[in-house]
């Protein structure tokens, strides 16, 4: 595809007459048509969305939002995380952090204007993430020499987000839902994984006691994971059936309650655990 020339005079449009679900973005009043993702590119964005949007300290997070600093700017980044809002059209100002993938047939150009707008408009850091070559996030922000990050590497965004991203989870389903479960359940009070499973063995320390038997402990972590799988369900607001939440309650293998915990971050929809 043929690289884009630096929009440096101001073009005839204007962000209010582009619509929602046009393919257009906007630069200095120049329209800038947006190819639809292939697959990689889709599916590792839906990735990495999702363990960003998760963190404990995101408020709000959004796929492909158009924000719009002024008239003649509009710009959406694959994954962007702001402050909450209410307001009906396209979002005044600018992501606080801005995530975008880079594929096959990127107009390197193009994106470096666009991360120029968005530094320009008031985002604090931009992602890159490179979807050819070796597994790689540019990192971009005002003022600071670009740095890149390798694939055992991790991310930070102080006072944007709570907790590490390790560059895996922007490309890796499995190492994104591990990162996703661990947002999770800190949304939900527990500060880890291990956390849970502490609890489930206290708890059935004292059942052990009580009761005088050894499977008191085991009980416990049954008790323990069940409350954990329950917690993050409900931390992704996914509603369920009195009929599944008994099924998790009353579930004694602990074994399918570990498998299910580690499910809960993926599935859209809460039947979608027990398929």
């Amino acid at each position: 595809m043929a690289q884009q020339p630096r929009h440096t005079t101001q073009g005839p449009f204007r962000a209010e007459q582009i619509r929602d679900g046009d393919p257009y973005e906007l630069s200095n009043g120049h329209p800038i048509y947006c190819l639809p993702g292939g697959r990689e590119h889709a599916g590792r964005n839906l990735t990495g969305a999702a363990v960003i949007a998760s963190d404990p300290d995101v408020e709000w997070a959004g796929i492909d939002a158009g924000y719009s600093p002024e008239p003649g700017t509009l710009r959406a980044p694959d994954v962007a995380v702001g402050a909450p809002g209410d307001e009906t059209g396209w979002i005044p100002g600018a992501p606080a952090l801005a995530v975008e993938y880079a594929g096959l047939g990127q107009d390197e150009e193009g994106l470096q204007e666009k991360i120029a707008d968005l530094l320009g408009a008031g985002t604090r850091l931009i992602w890159v993430v490179r979807l050819m070559g070796p597994r790689r996030v540019e990192i971009h922000a005002p003022g600071v020499p670009l740095r890149v990050v390798g694939s055992d590497d991790t991310l930070t965004a102080p006072g944007i987000l709570r907790n590490p991203v390790p560059v895996a989870a922007l490309y890796d389903r499995k190492t994104a839902a591990a990162a996703v479960l661990r947002n999770l359940l800190q949304g939900q009070g527990y500060a880890s994984l291990d956390e849970v499973r502490l609890e489930g063995k206290e708890q059935g320390r004292t059942e052990g006691k009580e009761e005088g038997k050894a499977e008191g402990k085991r009980e416990g972590e049954i008790a323990g994971q069940a409350k954990a799988l329950l917690a993050v369900l409900e931390g992704r607001g996914l509603p369920m059936t009195p009929t599944e939440r008994t099924r998790i309650l009353e579930c004694t293998d602990l074994e399918r309650l570990r498998a299910w915990l580690l499910r809960a971050a993926q599935v859209r929809t809460s039947a979608e655990l027990f398929e």
